[in-house]
């Protein structure tokens, strides 16, 4: 039997209660697809993530209800900036680099998405209602699985492909819970999916051996019975199978 890929999930911290936590559908959704979920606490030292991160063989960076630090781009915090937690901006961009370094593959879901841009010398939108003009509603509330608008994939990739049997049209709808988004697009990054307004829904690695997706709606909210959402883990977990 094939051994299970190890996919290590960065966590979020509860700063009222001193709490590592992190939702349910993340590992849930890593584990119905074949991998074996390892959750990493946000202890942002070079050593220990270096000894964790080499016995992986993926990394998913889940959404947070934290914004990333507008320092890490150069800017100046907007009024409308939301919490900053610098303990999960830095344990997201080790992990980021010991990826870079180890060529893991990696799955950047929301925040994990716009981390992944930044860390990658991109910027943010900081607060997408007060900076980009008609912008359309991305922070759709309760019932969180519902797919409330859509984007339309406009470059070929890893998106594309999950697309192909889906909808060859390209357009689909997708969850929405975010208030920031991608401005300047990181190195060795592309868009590959768009919002009507034009806001970037996903992003993906130029370089064609590895994959590296990021997506600004929420898969693992649809896992169980969404196609794409389904698509999305099917590849995620078959890429850190590979030669395992």
């Amino acid at each position: 039997m094939a051994r299970r890929p190890i996919i290590g999930i960065t966590m979020r911290l509860e700063l009222e209660t001193r709490r590592f936590y992190l939702g349910r559908d993340y590992s849930e959704a890593v584990a119905g697809f074949g991998g074996l979920p390892v959750l990493i606490p946000l202890i942002p030292d070079t050593d220990y993530l270096e000894k964790l991160g080499g016995s992986l063989d993926g990394i998913l960076l889940p959404g947070s209800d934290t914004d990333v630090d507008p320092a890490l781009f150069g800017e100046d915090p907007h009024p409308r900036l939301g919490r900053v937690i610098p303990e999960k901006d830095a344990t997201d961009r080790k992990m980021l680099a010991i990826a870079e370094e180890r060529r893991l593959p990696v799955l950047a879901i929301c925040f994990g998405m716009q981390a992944l841009n930044v860390f990658r010398g991109g910027s943010l939108y900081q607060d997408i209602a007060s900076q980009v003009p008609n912008a359309m509603q991305h922070e759709q509330g309760k019932p969180l699985e519902r797919r409330s608008h859509s984007i339309k994939c406009e470059a070929s990739g890893i998106l594309e492909d999950c697309l192909t049997e889906i909808e060859p049209s390209g357009k689909v709808y997708v969850n929405s819970h975010h208030h920031q988004a991608v401005k300047k697009v990181g190195d060795g990054l592309v868009p590959t999916a768009y919002a009507n307004d034009g806001i970037i829904e996903c992003i993906e690695g130029t370089d064609e051996t590895r994959f590296v997706l990021g997506v600004q709606w929420h898969p693992e909210l649809g896992w169980r019975e969404d196609k794409l959402s389904r698509a999305i883990f099917e590849r995620f977990i078959a890429a850190a199978s590979a030669d395992k």
